[in-house]
């Protein structure tokens, strides 16, 4: 939150006691899944997706439900680990039906 709030993103945090219903309702593929859901716009983005990739998403404006970044890669926002560079990872551009492509990529 802080990393796209500190990128100029108004955050409003809900915590809910199972996210896996609304992960489902938001077409994100479990291979993808990761700790934190957000909804933008009309994109679903799941985990730690840096704000400049969701900048270009919502300026693209691409056919896909959303981004991802599954797991909690070293490095990628809020993942930071003093003294320890980028762990290589890439946002993923997915749709309801499970079908996903790279997006971008960090760390490399």
């Amino acid at each position: 939150m802080v990393h796209l709030q500190e990128h100029g993103f108004n955050v409003e945090m809900t915590d809910v006691p199972n996210v896996l219903p609304l992960k489902r309702r938001a077409g994100i593929p479990p291979s993808l899944s990761s700790c934190h859901t957000a909804l933008v716009g009309d994109y679903v983005i799941e985990g730690h997706v840096p704000a400049a990739d969701i900048r270009r998403l919502l300026d693209e404006r691409p056919r896909v439900a959303g981004l991802a970044v599954p797991g909690m890669p070293i490095g990628s926002p809020g993942m930071e680990v003093p003294g320890r560079g980028v762990q290589p990872y890439d946002v993923i551009a997915f749709e309801r039906d499970g079908s996903a492509e790279v997006y971008s990529s960090h760390g490399r």
